[in-house]
């Protein structure tokens, strides 16, 4: 089989000694342009360096020593953006952008890029960026956080980043990025089928149709096909070149000049209008899709040679001879000066550390920056902001009222925190949580969105770059479905991918889980939230009582503003309103508000304690430990003593303390009200058989492996305060059984 990779290597060589280049239609002049010849040779060595780091990353797979091979042959054009755009503005990348990344090095002091993505490529523990954890394009002085095996999901956190710089502005509250900075999003034609990028695309131009300011450079690079698929010819300008709200703007990414006017032109549009334009780059693509892509088997050798032709850096050769810049053999020496440095630094990184432990590999999985803690408001700014809500502050609510409350003072405490969401404003949600905060804080902190939870959540991650604490509203549990990659693949992954070096903290709230009274179907009456149990840094709270809702969601902002954590804060609906317990009129599910001064406590990780028994226990949360509560005062009504444990904070579960407080006692009852399997059920008597002995006896009670039905039928497969009574009944008697049996 022939070796492409050496015969493109080659085949540039020989064609420049003999100047047989490829033709364009774009034949722009250097004089054009406000390039110098010393900045058209820098860019053509930049084309080279990321070509030959390529060609020097596959050579070292074969050797078993580089574990990455997706380059960025064919699109070293946009070595350009590095040129045109400040280091300064925010650059999400994709996986082809290695001339861009090297490109913007050379504009930061200090930047060694051949030597840092060697160390990525081949998974060294010194990888500035990652350390060793993926080959990601990253960095913190270049402004570009880390990017992984992107499709399109780092779309909508440009969207959100770029929204968020003049809103930044607007609010007049200091960031870290200039006020007049534009975001750079590039992704490849085939990504833009994505509905993540047709979401992010669509909502930067519903903002710009609105005249929502938005500095935002979207960048296509068409090279006509994904992995073995086609892309239709002319697709990509007939969905975005018409699209309201979106300026278009097309260049050749084969000649230099040509795409350095354009993308020139394009940001600055952006940057000077603050508003959206999708710069479409036409690229091809060399060596396949990655080193293990064998493109033979759908492109024919004819089609491949023809491709191979039209090397971008063989038209930049041919621009340099033509302006009589560099001669073909100054071409080509420079060329093989490059190639030699680069194997020369290879052998270099190769010889550093590799992670080699599981400490080393979680050592980022968690921010390791932290922030100060921020001063409380005074008494006389709360004075003007409660001034409407005297009665609610006088008289015991229920956990609804009393988590608006909390976001009132909240967002007076924390300047940079924003909600938004489907309907948060006017209407204040779906349930009223955040009624009148518009009014108490403006249209500018309290915002809706377009129906898509993919640029909801897009939008927070984004914001949090820019230094934002954001709030998103996500309606129903079972609607982060559509969007929950933004919370694995984005929003939880940034740390780890970056050594800690970025975060984006916010406090995702989800209306969710069961029991909803004549009211639900799957898609708003859903129990499980099984999605977030397998994403690691992740932290869910789920209050089951007002009182734990106001002082947990407090916990909630401290730990996105102090820890930088990515916080999910599970409101269980059917308690929204709830007011009593055990009859009508106890009120015993209300509480009075309390202001943050005389703020109650529950720290991450602290579990409810109701009950003293030192015999059984009853383990769960959410509407489980209401029906518990309930569940308990029968028992006791039986003479039977019930210690209710409220978990409150699920993920990352605190084993530590559940086990101490379950140590000592016989017989222990879960209720978890999601399904039997996957539930956390599972996991808490995982960790009881590893922690406690003698082990206790156990049981559980939960929801069924079903989906909810409508109506009253729902109630059929979830568990109910009967349940959970007679399955500690049945628990205890297996003791009592025990012990007639061993009777002589």
């Amino acid at each position: 089989m022939e070796d492409r990779n050496s015969l493109l290597h080659e085949n540039f060589m020989k064609s420049v000694l003999s100047e047989e280049f490829p033709q364009t239609d774009s034949m722009t002049r250097l004089h054009n342009t406000d390039l110098s010849k010393y900045e058209l040779i820098d860019l053509f060595e930049t084309q080279a360096m990321s070509r030959l780091l390529d060609l020097c990353s596959r050579s070292l797979k074969a050797r078993g020593e580089s574990f990455y091979t997706i380059g960025s042959s064919g699109h070293e054009g946009n070595a350009i953006l590095g040129k045109v755009s400040r280091s300064t503005d925010l650059a999400f990348m994709h996986y082809r952008s290695g001339a861009f990344f090297i490109q913007r090095s050379k504009r930061v002091n200090g930047q060694t890029p051949l030597y840092d993505l060697l160390l990525s490529f081949t998974a060294s523990s010194w990888d500035p960026i990652s350390g060793g954890r993926h080959k990601v394009l990253g960095s913190k002085p270049l402004c570009m956080p880390p990017q992984t095996s992107t499709i399109a999901s780092h779309l909508p956190k440009a969207m959100g980043a770029a929204c968020s710089i003049p809103l930044r502005q607007r609010l007049k509250l200091p960031g870290p990025l200039p006020h007049d900075a534009v975001v750079i999003c590039n992704f490849g034609d085939a990504s833009a089928n994505h509905s993540t990028a047709q979401g992010a695309i669509n909502t930067s131009a519903w903002c710009s149709y609105q005249h929502i300011p938005m500095p935002l450079v979207w960048v296509c690079e068409d090279n006509g096909i994904g992995i073995s698929t086609r892309t239709p010819t002319g697709w990509i300008a007939a969905n975005f070149s018409q699209k309201p709200g979106l300026k278009y703007f097309f260049c050749d990414g084969l000649n230099v000049l040509d795409t350095y006017l354009t993308t020139q032109a394009a940001v600055e549009y952006a940057r000077s209008r603050q508003k959206p334009v999708f710069l479409h780059i036409r690229t091809v693509r060399l060596l396949g899709h990655a080193g293990s892509d064998v493109e033979i088997v759908y492109r024919n050798k004819e089609e491949i040679v023809s491709i191979e032709r039209q090397d971008p850096l063989l038209h930049s050769a041919r621009i340099l001879i033509e302006n009589g810049v560099l001669s073909g053999k100054a071409i080509v020496d420079l060329y093989q000066e490059l190639h030699a440095r680069i194997a020369r630094v290879a052998e270099q990184a190769l010889q550093t550390p590799k992670l080699d432990s599981p400490e080393k590999v979680l050592d980022s999985l968690w921010c390791s920056t932290r922030s100060p803690a921020r001063a409380l408001v005074s008494e006389e700014d709360r004075n003007i902001i409660f001034a409407k809500d005297q009665h609610s502050l006088s008289k015991p609510q229920h956990m609804a009222k009393l988590i608006n409350l909390t976001l009132a003072d909240i967002m007076a405490q924390y300047s940079n925190t924003i909600i938004f969401g489907e309907d948060v404003a006017k209407k204040g949600g779906v349930y009223h949580i955040t009624s009148k905060l518009v009014d108490k804080f403006g249209k500018e902190r309290v915002f809706n969105t377009p129906l898509d939870e993919q640029s909801i959540l897009g939008m927070a991650i984004g914001a949090a770059h820019n230094g934002f604490i954001p709030i998103p509203e996500i309606q129903f549990l079972a609607y982060v479905h559509n969007a929950e990659d933004q919370i694995r693949g984005e929003a939880a992954t940034l740390p780890f991918f970056s050594r800690g070096q970025y975060s984006n903290p916010m406090v995702i709230r989800i209306a969710g889980l069961a029991y909803q009274r004549g009211f639900g179907g799957h898609f708003h009456n859903d129990n499980s939230f099984a999605v977030f149990r397998d994403v690691p840094g992740l932290i869910l709270a789920c209050p089951s009582h007002g009182a734990d809702a106001v002082s947990m969601l407090r916990e909630s902002l401290r730990l996105a503003h102090e820890e930088h954590k990515v916080v999910i804060f599970l409101e269980p609906i059917a308690l929204y309103m709830t007011k009593d317990l055990h009859e009508p009129g106890d009120g015993l599910w209300t509480s009075q508000y309390l202001p943050p001064a005389h703020n109650k406590e529950v720290k991450f990780g602290d579990l409810g304690i109701f009950g003293e028994s030192k015999e059984f226990a009853i383990v769960t949360y959410g509407n489980g430990y209401y029906l518990s509560r309930q569940a308990a005062a029968e028992l006791e009504s039986k003479g039977i003593n019930v210690k209710v444990i409220d978990l409150r904070w699920l993920i990352p579960l605190n084993h530590e303390a559940l086990i101490n407080e379950l140590r000592g006692l016989s017989h222990v009852l879960i209720v978890d009200e999601c399904r039997k399997t996957g539930s956390l059920s599972e996991e808490i008597i995982t960790y009881m058989q590893q922690g406690l002995s003698p082990l206790p006896h156990i049981s559980r009670v939960t929801g069924h492996d079903s989906f909810i039905p409508l109506g009253s039928a729902a109630y059929e497969v979830l568990p109910s305060k009967e349940d959970i009574v007679e399955q500690a009944l049945l628990l205890l008697r297996i003791e009592e059984e025990t012990k007639l049996e061993e009777t002589p």
